[in-house]
């Protein structure tokens, strides 16, 4: 039974790098961007909640309903301010904007926040569990977590396939030039993709200060689960997005299972042995089909 506790438990730890990753992996899909600082912008969601929630008394789940919007006008402006100017650039330029970026934002939080660990009040939610057997207990938290991350995959594969903004998407992905013989333009396309890309970091960022304890620096670890999710799943694919983050949370589960210190350790095994032998992921899809 506790190993069995350990894949469940793993599974719903997966929950939450997907919906970590499903922003970096939408990013790359339609722009090709590997956004560095993914990892932080999630901690910088966390840290708007944090301040909504704890310091202004607003509770955690109309806190939710504020933070997305604003982390998908941050995406917005910064996709039309930094990313698509790099973009014309080529090369390196997006990935080392996107680099800067992580290491301004973190800084930035250290002098506003101080390096103090916080968390997100969110009650009695963080230790309420449903009883499953004698020995097994899914934590609320991670369950909501999970069930909202297999939504909102869900919810960006219906809209990039049966929308016109998801249409032109997939299409700006495909052949950029064409698009623009359309009368398409790139640049507010690519805006679009990164507020969307963004609403969905924010939406993480919040799970993870709700679920854990977290300071300016977290986000390189953050951005390290979230990248090992999408390289296990095959970049560019939502669901297999999905697929990677529970890989990749089974795997700690039971590396931990067998010895606490082996839990990230494990983790990072998998990774490297699926980026050895499978580099384009378990199930390679473009994010186009």
């Amino acid at each position: 039974m506790q190993w069995l506790n350990a894949v469940i438990q793993g599974i719903l730890l997966g929950g939450l790098y997907a919906l970590l990753a499903a922003g970096l992996s939408l990013m790359f899909g339609v722009m090709r961007i590997v956004n560095l600082a993914h990892g932080v912008l999630a901690i910088v969601a966390a840290y708007i909640g944090f301040v909504f929630v704890n310091n202004l008394g607003v509770p955690w789940y109309l806190a939710i309903i504020i933070v997305i919007p604003i982390m998908a006008v941050v995406g917005y402006a910064l996709q039309w301010g930094l990313f698509n100017r790099a973009l014309t650039k080529g090369g390196l330029a997006p990935l080392l904007v996107a680099f800067g970026l992580a290491v301004v934002l973190t800084q930035l939080l250290q002098e506003i926040f101080t390096a103090d660990n916080r968390r997100i009040d969110t009650g009695t939610l963080a230790t309420d569990s449903i009883q499953v057997t004698d020995t097994i207990y899914l934590g609320l938290l991670p369950v909501m977590t999970f069930v909202v991350a297999v939504l909102v995959i869900a919810g960006l594969q219906l809209f990039l396939n049966h929308t016109p903004l998801g249409r032109a998407m997939r299409a700006a992905s495909d052949d950029p030039d064409t698009v623009k013989l359309m009368g398409i333009d790139n640049r507010q396309v690519y805006a679009l993709s990164t507020a969307l890309a963004l609403a969905t970091v924010g939406l993480a960022g919040l799970f993870i200060g709700m679920k854990t304890q977290f300071s300016p620096t977290y986000g390189d670890l953050v951005l390290i689960f979230a990248f090992e999710a999408v390289i296990i799943g095959g970049l560019g694919s939502l669901w297999g997005t999905l697929a990677g983050g529970m890989v990749l949370g089974i795997a700690q589960a039971v590396g931990a299972q067998i010895n606490p210190s082996y839990g990230l350790l494990i983790g990072n095994l998998v990774f490297l042995a699926i980026l050895a032998f499978r580099p384009q992921g378990l199930f390679p899809k473009a994010v186009t089909t």
